[in-house]
């Protein structure tokens, strides 16, 4: 079967957004006259495409196919220097998006996506995303901003809603969204890290450090490695001193596991603040991970306290958090309050992270 690429509104003569620039006419009236939109078949299971592109001038011969994918009435373009058609609109859209380590497709139909050029963290500009999407004609559709994303990962897509569109709606739109990018690929640095396993049941040898492992995993997969560990038990001054000696001896971040507790033997918040710096939250509105404990040293080395749930549950606060550390952006309080919607892993059978609502705050 076939099936036009866009869909008609008989009775109308003039196209909203066009009023006298796009002229609806019957095929059969239209030789002679240029297409101002693709004009696209479908064949169920075997091809979508374009029979004819945009500029193309109707001839006799044209007729026939146009009726045959059910094209009893086509827009005509009549050119005005106050419109753009829907392709040229589209490129404003991607402009705006677009931000470095980002790709772009070629238009087609006034939607344009965008893809990941590299691994990175993806970041969007909601509040300005919300101000272009409300002026109406117009869309931008983005995948869900805080996560890692893979090269060749869709993005984005970009519309233009008619057919063509007034000059000074995407002028506003320009205004809306302002001087940068709309949205934002960070690449993930792999990073040298150190390891300060507390307690003193590991240091005596009276359990297994099970911690570490995990963490080895978790930042091997994305390239990071582990340069130091040290098992310093539960003294605060030996914790600190742990701390400082990685990052003297060139720790790009310290990952401090266990002793998160408000348990008078869980020393490792006053080491961390000991060890200089700024503390940026004790404290995560996250399950798991509600002890999770972030700070900044001045050279803006982050180092963690992580609570025991990310030993053992597949994903936590530490998962959220961790791709903001490596692409070098500031995980602030602001950041961290605005995770309580959404910060309720349900610990499904078969876990589909990121694909899911965990992490996914307002």
């Amino acid at each position: 079967c076939t099936a036009q690429g866009r869909e008609e509104r008989p009775g109308m003569e003039e196209r909203r957004g066009g009023e006298h620039e796009m002229k609806l006419v019957r095929t059969e009236e239209a030789v002679g006259q240029v297409l101002c939109h693709d004009i696209t078949q479908i064949i169920r299971d075997i091809s979508k495409g374009p029979v004819f592109r945009k500029g193309h001038i109707v001839t006799e011969e044209d007729i026939p196919i146009l009726l045959s994918v059910g094209k009893e009435h086509l827009y005509i373009w009549e050119n005005d220097e106050t419109i753009l058609h829907e392709d040229e609109a589209a490129e404003i859209l991607r402009g705006l998006c677009q931000g470095p380590n980002m790709k772009a497709s070629a238009p087609k139909e006034g939607k344009i996506e965008l893809t990941a050029g590299c691994d990175g963290l993806f970041l969007v500009d909601t509040e300005r995303l919300r101000a272009v999407n409300a002026l109406g004609d117009m869309m931008i559709a983005t995948r869900f901003a805080g996560f890692p994303v893979k090269t060749g990962d869709k993005l984005c897509g970009t519309r233009i809603i008619p057919l063509v569109i007034e000059k000074q709606a995407m002028e506003r739109a320009k205004a809306a969204a302002g001087d940068k990018p709309i949205l934002r690929l960070l690449p993930i640095k792999p990073k040298k890290y150190g390891v300060v396993t507390t307690g003193s049941e590991v240091l005596k040898g009276i359990i297994q450090d099970t911690f570490t492992p995990v963490i080895d995993e978790k930042m091997g997969e994305y390239g990071c490695r582990m340069m130091a560990h040290a098992t310093p038990g539960d003294d605060d001054r030996a914790i600190t001193a742990a701390i400082k000696q990685m990052i003297a001896d060139g720790a790009e971040m310290v990952i401090c596991t266990g002793g998160m507790s408000v348990d008078p033997d869980d020393r490792t918040p006053l080491a961390i603040r000991n060890s200089g710096g700024r503390v940026v939250t004790y404290g995560a509105p996250v399950l798991p991970g509600a002890m999770f404990l972030l700070s900044y040293n001045k050279n803006g080395i982050p180092v963690c306290g992580l609570p025991g749930c990310v030993m053992y549950a597949k994903r936590t606060i530490f998962d959220i958090v961790l791709p903001y550390l490596l692409a070098d952006e500031p995980v602030t309080a602001e950041l961290l309050s605005g995770l309580g919607n959404g910060g309720l892993c349900l610990n499904c059978k078969v876990c589909h992270y990121p694909n899911c609502g965990f992490g996914k705050g307002a």
